[in-house]
């Protein structure tokens, strides 16, 4: 077999016990919590527009996704070839 061109760096060990599971955003399966690769979906306003209305008046939200490592390899948010190295 031949080695994977990344490297998986995951913080788990068997001394800290047995994670929860998170079901993926992206295709449903079930993942172990550190195995997941998290995404922030929402939108942004423009600084500008946020000062005209002001800050109390705007209610932006932003939306926690877990993604499992093949769904998150198939939407960009981590890629394989450049050793595991996150979008930024």
């Amino acid at each position: 077999m031949t080695k994977a061109p990344y490297v998986r760096e995951y913080k788990q060990s068997s001394a800290r016990g047995k994670d929860y599971t998170i079901r993926c955003d992206g295709c449903g399966r079930n993942v172990p919590r550190f195995k997941t690769f998290v995404s922030y979906s929402g939108f942004r306003l423009d600084y500008e527009l946020v000062k005209l209305v002001g800050r109390k008046n705007v209610h932006v939200f932003q939306q926690k996704k877990y993604y499992c490592p093949k769904c998150a390899r198939n939407f960009g948010i981590v890629h394989p070839g450049k050793l595991g190295r996150r979008r930024k």
